[in-house]
């Protein structure tokens, strides 16, 4: 009987660790406040806030609805600008068109939105997020760099086309950007870290793809990482001299499960 009373024990706490996974943590958001000092960050962008995200992956769990739900808590936040590292989509582009461009048409923030594509992007239709991405007057960073200004000193936003497609041009990024000023690299696999930081240009790297692992376990950690996000799978990093910061994203893929690393919007504050 005791046996019996320990086993009934258990499988109630596993049903409701997995009832908890699927139907509770995916939806308890989290607004991550994180402040990065930049060597390199002249003075007038002392203060300056990206408001970065991550991994929508719409047309999966994500629906239109949650997306807009989103939208309205970043756009309460005030950023200066706001950062999107990739995996639009997790549907093929024709049918999550309008639910995507729907919620990120109303995203606002003072110096606009930047986004580079993800590997889901390139897999369920690049074309299609990029027709949304213009729709939604969202600067596409993929293998450019977008200066922002404030007087003379100048913040540079850099981003790499996805990785794992072999789609990034880092030279190409370098080719664009001046020997001096603080920069900052979007890239959506994180592990680019390893490269990106050995060209000593860039000051912070915004990377995504990885969900956390969207399980970690006591002890254990996260058991499944993606390729190109094993190195560096949350939070804020160091890659050398660089400093690297993952979201944990705002989807999921299958199966749609998040334990121990809630969904986030990470509040990125530049200190000079």
């Amino acid at each position: 009987m005791p046996n019996n009373r320990l086993l009934t024990v258990l499988g109630l706490a596993a049903l409701g660790t997995l009832a908890y996974a699927r139907w509770i943590e995916p939806d308890r958001l989290e607004t991550r406040d994180i402040p990065i000092r930049l060597k390199r960050l002249a003075q007038a962008f002392h203060g300056y806030r990206i408001v970065h995200i991550s991994d929508i992956h719409m047309g999966g769990w994500m629906t239109r609805a949650r997306l807009h739900n989103i939208v309205t808590h970043i756009n309460a936040l005030r950023p200066d600008l706001i950062a999107i590292t990739g995996d639009f989509i997790d549907r093929s582009a024709g049918e999550v068109t309008e639910d995507l461009a729907g919620p990120l048409k109303r995203l606002q923030a003072k110096d606009g939105i930047v986004a580079v594509l993800g590997n889901h992007d390139y897999y369920f239709g690049a074309n299609g997020v990029r027709q949304v991405l213009s729709a939604c007057e969202i600067t596409d960073l993929s293998n450019r760099v977008h200066p922002i200004r404030r007087g003379d000193d100048v913040l540079y936003i850099a981003g790499v086309d996805d990785v794992v497609e072999r789609r990034d041009r880092l030279d190409a990024v370098l080719d664009q950007l001046p020997d001096d000023g603080a920069a900052i690299l979007l890239a959506h696999e994180p592990d680019f870290a390893d490269i990106s930081a050995a060209t000593g240009r860039f000051d912070l790297q915004l990377s995504g793809h990885t969900h956390g692992g969207q399980v970690r376990l006591p002890l254990i950690g996260s058991p499944i990482l993606p390729s190109h996000g094993k190195r560096y799978p949350d939070g804020l990093l160091r890659a050398s001299e660089m400093q690297v910061y993952v979201n944990r994203g705002l989807g999921m893929i299958a199966p749609y499960v998040r334990l121990g690393v809630r969904p986030e919007i990470a509040v990125i504050r530049l200190e000079a």
